[in-house]
């Protein structure tokens, strides 16, 4: 059975049980402190598991695209060395919110496995949960006994909390859950020990293929488990373990799923699949790689150095070595595998084809970046061998700086270690990286409390931001929360004026109060779709009724930047064409910045036209029109555009500025009409990824400030300039004369050097047979490098060394004959380092000239001394 058919088969069959079948959600979340990417189908069911959002269809079933790279099994340096773990998969799952509970997921489960899939029933084990002291659960037994109408007994094992109690986080929704494995080894391993004696044991032809989990409690901050007042069922299979079980393999990896992309990387590599262990394990790690990397693209997120974009970003990095070391690839390969995954998947998951393009372009600027990294990590640890030529360890520090700095794992260290007859000292190696995830884990360390009800039954916050910037408000609850920094709490209203950060607009600020007291609301977040006001400080009474008032300047400049949004979009496409989409944006009242796909850097004339066009617009004063509960494919049908990577729902909320202009799928805030924007001016244009452009732009107020300021500077210069007719013209002027001067200022030092050169030569102290010069003198980098270079050639057996201070800053050059490299064992580049210290700095070099930097000129001669005794 073809991959493809057995998602639709899933599909189908839930359909058949009254399932609504819903699109998978963005594998990057947005609005969940907790998540950076979507690591299960149920993610973008919490709100409804945590009793933030309505049910709105009881059943629900979809295959999901998840992400891990952390936690049981799924540690990113182990993928591709097993058969069946990976970081990007598909999660095949049905849901039941208060409907059905484990009576049907259980027999449904068993009739998909068995009816449908044809999968042997003799095969299957079923796991129960058998209950914890500690918590004071008993065994399942309600599972139990819809198991046992179905399974043999001997087939039905009781496992421990670990591997039978799923829990959301440490607080939140949890209950027991039911696995089904399957045992996928040959008749004669099967006679030899029983399929139930390796269940849960990691073996990897006896394998979990669903988990049926059943949400009944809630676990409080203190531990103890609450009864919900509705139970749940969270179902999740792993599409890439149940291809590996209906077509026969032993491995997810020999599966329709991933072999497309194995034939064209061993093509590429001239390497033939399942004939070597390591460029086995290597084809593997790029053909997972490439899907995760892909996807996440696909659904906004580009690689970078922070956050969920430091992740996609290490996953791309993992591919290219493995690439690189055991494949032989030192040119950018895995762009290349691109159309072949599109092929495979665009059919279910047509954001891949929509973005084919760009995700082609990001991975291959990506590779390119990193090969360079590598090779400049390839030369540091050449250099470093050069240095410590007989010490036969490579020090742990020194793996680390490569792994941290240069991205080199530490197996491809120790390849190149071995290849040059060296070891790893992987204690300290390991010292270093636990403290590099001390630091992590330190720094991320958030202590919450539990909500705190305080008018119970109104879990809903009313959102009046579009009409209001002032309502009365009671609070629903609230929570503390602690981080190594600041204490601050959450609070939730009943109804509120605040908009919560969403869409790339910042949340609004402004305060709660009554006649008794008045509390800043310093920021508004929304967390699984709940509206959260951030304060520093509770209200002496609760349950009193507020009145939440929105900081009026704040949340006018930023509609302005908004709406300037939507206006410069549409001018973008117009100017530069079709080709250009939103990547991303961010609004607040000071500026708006707006990431769109576009290959090449904007001329000043294409910036005006797009200024033109947008403050054109801005005077024409067009009034907003707002549409909400707009079904999708009618504002589709509009013609309205969409924000990169955004999920949206069946009813959407239109914005327009003129329907033959700008039209757009927007939760923000807006002017009620252009002319309020005042001004639009664009501030800076960059690159930000590979066909990825930047622009930051201002209005109304900041274009003044800007126009004041850049006056201010033109009048400042008059004054510098003596007020002349053509201050232009006066400013090339002086440009030339700065040129002229830098040309005699030159022609000074060559002359200097000339005449130094000889005095420092004739000065030199002959050492144990070692021309030693070390010479102070005022002069930049460049003086002492040239003066260096001629000393050389004029003085046999030379061991100079010049000092040079510049603006409070200290500089050592050193320089030595090739000879005395040689014969004498001299190396500039580690004699620099160590007289580095004395100005406290640094540097290096090559083996006869080095330079270092440091920030203790009065250090120079102690520098000279300690160089003089080495010889």
């Amino acid at each position: 059975m073809e991959s493809s058919v057995i998602r639709k088969t899933f599909l189908d069959f839930f359909k058949e049980k009254q399932h609504k079948i819903v699109p998978s959600a963005p594998m990057v979340v947005k609005n969940d402190p907790t998540l950076m990417f979507t690591n299960a189908g149920m993610n973008q069911f919490k709100d409804i598991f945590l009793g933030n959002s309505p049910v709105k269809y009881p059943r629900v079933a979809n295959s999901q695209k998840c992400l891990r790279v952390s936690g049981k099994h799924n540690d990113l340096e182990e993928v591709g060395h097993d058969t069946y773990h990976h970081t990007m998969f598909e999660m095949l799952g049905n849901w039941s919110f208060g409907d059905y509970f484990k009576k049907e997921a259980i027999e449904w489960g068993w009739e998909l496995l068995t009816d449908r899939y044809g999968l042997t029933k003799g095969d299957l084990y079923v796991t129960v949960f058998g209950g914890d002291e500690r918590d004071g659960l008993g065994k399942d037994e309600e599972a139990y006994n819809h198991w046992l109408k179905i399974v043999p007994e001997e087939r039905i094992l009781f496992g421990n909390k670990k591997d039978n109690f799923w829990e959301m986080g440490d607080t939140g929704p949890c209950g027991p859950c039911s696995e089904i494995h399957i045992d996928l080894r040959s008749a004669e391993e099967k006679r030899k020990t029983p399929g139930r004696e390796l269940v849960n044991q990691d073996h990897p032809e006896v394998i979990e293929v669903w988990n049926l989990v059943f949400i009944e409690f809630n676990r409080m901050a203190d531990g103890k488990l609450v009864p919900l007042p509705s139970k749940h069922v969270d179902t999740g299979m792993g599409f890439e373990r149940l291809t590996m079980a209906l077509q026969g393999k032993k491995s997810n990896y020999d599966t329709d799923v991933f072999q497309p992309l194995i034939k064209v990387i061993g093509e590429i590599a001239g390497v033939k699949y399942g004939v070597d262990e390591k460029t086995d394990i290597a084809m593997r790690v790029v053909a997972d790689h490439v899907r995760a990397v892909a996807f996440a693209i696909a659904d906004g997120q580009l690689p970078s150095n922070n956050k969920a974009g430091y992740v996609i970003r290490r996953i791309l990095r993992r591919a290219v070595r493995y690439g690189f070391t055991f494949l032989n690839l030192k040119d950018p390969f895995i762009n290349k595998l691109v159309p072949v995954l599109v092929e495979q998947m665009g059919a279910f998951y047509p954001e891949l084809v929509a973005q084919e393009t760009l995700i082609r372009k990001v991975i291959l600027e990506e590779e390119q970046s990193f090969l360079k990294t590598l090779s400049q990590g390839i030369r540091r640890f050449e250099q470093y061998l050069a240095e410590h030529p007989g010490s036969g360890v490579i020090d742990g520090d020194f793996a680390f700086e490569l792994f941290d700095t240069y991205g080199f794992p530490v197996d491809l260290t120790q390849l190149m270690a071995r290849e040059k007859g060296f070891t790893v000292d992987m204690e300290g190696f390991n010292k270093g990286l636990e403290a590099q995830k001390n630091r992590s884990r330190h720094a991320a360390e958030i202590d919450t409390d539990d909500w705190i009800t305080v008018h119970p039954g109104k879990d809903e916050t009313l959102f009046l931001g579009y009409e209001t910037l002032e309502a009365d408000a009671e609070i629903v609850k609230y929570r503390k929360i602690k981080t190594k920094k600041k204490q601050y709490y959450q609070i939730v209203l009943n109804q509120t004026p605040f908009y919560a950060e969403s869409g790339g607009q910042v949340g609004d600020r402004g305060v709660l109060q009554n006649d008794d007291e008045a509390i800043a609301v310093e920021d508004t977040q929304k967390e699984n779709d709940l509206i959260i006001h951030i304060t520093e400080k509770l209200p002496a009474d609760p349950g009193a009724v507020f009145t939440a008032k929105v900081d009026r300047e704040k949340r006018r400049m930023t509609m302005n930047n908004h709406s300037a949004t939507h206006l410069m979009h549409t001018a973008l496409k117009r100017v530069l064409g079709t080709h250009v989409e939103q990547r991303g944006s961010l609004v607040d009242e000071n500026r708006l910045r707006f990431d769109f796909s576009h290959f090449a850097k904007l001329t000043d004339e294409e910036i005006r036209a797009v200024e033109r066009m947008v403050n054109a617009k801005i005077r024409e004063n067009i009034r907003l029109v707002e549409q909400r509960d707009v079904p999708i494919d009618e504002a589709k049908a509009m013609g309205a555009a969409a924000l990169f990577g955004e999920k949206y729902g069946e009813y959407v909320r239109v914005i327009t500025f003129d329907p033959e202009y700008s039209v757009e799928l927007c939760g923000g805030t807006h002017v009620p009409a252009t002319g309020q924007i005042g001004m639009f001016k664009i501030v800076s244009e960059s690159a930000v990824a590979a066909g990825i452009r930047r622009i930051e732009a201002v209005t109304a107020d900041k274009v003044e400030d800007l126009l004041y300021d850049q006056e201010d500077l033109i009048n400042d210069l008059k004054e510098i300039l003596k007020n002349p007719k053509d201050i232009l013209k006066a400013v090339h002027a002086l440009s030339d004369e700065k040129k002229e001067l830098e040309k005699t200022v030159e022609h000074l030092k060559r002359e200097k050097i000339a005449s130094l050169k000889y005095d420092l030569k004739a000065g030199a102290e002959n050492i144990n047979g070692i021309n030693f010069i070390a010479y102070k003198f005022d002069g930049d980098m460049q003086t002492a490098r040239d003066l260096a270079f001629q000393m050389k050639d004029i003085v046999e057996d030379l061991f100079l060394v010049l000092g040079t201070e510049n603006a409070g800053k200290a500089n050592l050059t050193v320089m030595i004959s090739d000879n005395l490299t040689k014969e004498k064992g001299l190396n500039a580049g580690q004699i620099v380092r160590e007289i580095a210290r004395e100005i406290k700095g640094g540097g290096g070099g090559q083996p006869h000239f080095a330079t270092a930097g440091g920030k203790n000129p009065d250090g120079i001669q102690k520098a000279f001394d300690r160089a003089r005794s080495m010889i």
